[in-house]
């Protein structure tokens, strides 16, 4: 199984990656993970890479080979759809953060990201997980809201998903987390 985890610093890609890791970890599978941060502590895009299966030699999804991109932003999915293999599946938080070129006005931040995506995949799916995740409580847990997303769609094991949410975050976040991974899950 290959994900690719696309998003903006501060958006949780890496906490995502290691709660999928210690998943795949508590499912019986070898798992590696990789992280590109670029410009992550400004806003800039952050990629991570979650590779499982019966054995995994690299952690590196090549263009071409992502079972799923899991993007917590519009502009970051259309960004990586070339690592998208045929009949992949692109599962995308309907929001828009604009990155530091649009918000100094150089450029505009594009239009029929949408379309653009469905000319590539028929398996896409957009969720507004900011407003699921302030109903869990923070606007922060849209990443595990996409989590829960991924799961459903999957068919990952929800009660496996929950333990690796519990090993994974602080324990005061534990309760807000679970319910976020439940609303993701439920849409």
């Amino acid at each position: 199984m290959n994900i690719l985890i696309v998003g903006v610093g501060g958006q949780g890609t890496l906490l995502t990656s290691r709660v999928l890791g210690k998943y795949a970890e508590l499912k019986g599978f070898d798992c590696k993970l990789s992280e590109v941060h670029g410009m992550a502590q400004r806003g800039g895009s952050v990629v991570t890479h979650v590779r499982f299966g019966e054995k995994v030699f690299s952690p590196i999804i090549w263009e071409g080979s992502a079972d799923i991109i899991l993007s917590f932003e519009k502009l970051e999915a259309l960004r990586a759809v070339n690592f998208l293999k045929k009949d992949g599946i692109i599962l995308v938080n309907d929001e828009e953060i604009y990155p530091m070129p649009v918000i100094t006005g150089k450029v505009k931040y594009p239009d029929g990201i949408k379309e653009s995506l469905e000319s590539v995949s028929k398996n896409l799916f957009f969720i507004n997980a900011l407003e699921l995740a302030k109903k869990a409580g923070s606007s922060k847990a849209v990443n595990v809201v996409m989590i829960g997303a991924l799961a459903k769609k999957m068919n990952f094991d929800f009660d496996t998903m929950i333990k690796a949410i519990e090993l994974s975050v602080p324990s005061k976040f534990v309760e807000l987390n679970k319910l976020a991974l439940k609303l993701g899950y439920d849409a």
